[in-house]
């Protein structure tokens, strides 16, 4: 039987690999599935604590694979979280690495973070920050 490719698959493929690229030199990781769990964790930890207008404006700009394991799971009820220090974002991060002690939570935030500036337009990334307390900001730099 022949194989049918989508281009749309093909494209959405080679722009995450090129996320998880991205993520792997900004960590020094060479785990492909280890970069991808960082993005996912990241990702939905920060969907929580957007608004749900805000959580849906910075989906729109992520390659539909992303976008897939962004929404996964997701209950917008509740949303944004009431939670606003650096301290308990960083703990739902570290809390997807539950078996993996070396992880630095605020160093793989950091990495995600660059990575989402280089892929998604300045302007949405001035509003989700706006939309962030001041000492989740500092963590874009």
């Amino acid at each position: 039987m022949e194989t049918i490719e989508v281009e749309i698959f093909n494209k959405t493929l080679l722009k995450t690999r090129g996320w998880l690229k991205d993520l792997m030199e900004e960590l020094d990781w060479e785990e492909p599935h280890k970069a991808y769990l960082a993005l996912r964790a990241v990702l939905h930890v920060l969907r929580d604590w957007l608004t749900i207008e805000e959580a849906a404006q910075l989906a729109a700009q992520l390659p539909m694979l992303i976008r897939g394991f962004y929404y996964e799971g997701w209950d917008p009820s509740g949303k944004p979280l009431k939670e606003r220090h650096q301290e308990e974002f960083l703990s739902h991060v570290k809390g997807y690495f539950k078996n993996d002690e070396k992880i630095e939570p605020e160093r793989v935030v950091r990495a995600v973070f660059k990575v989402l500036s280089k892929h998604i337009s300045q302007g949405e990334i001035e509003d989700v920050k706006q939309t962030l307390p001041g000492n989740l900001r500092i963590l874009w730099s």
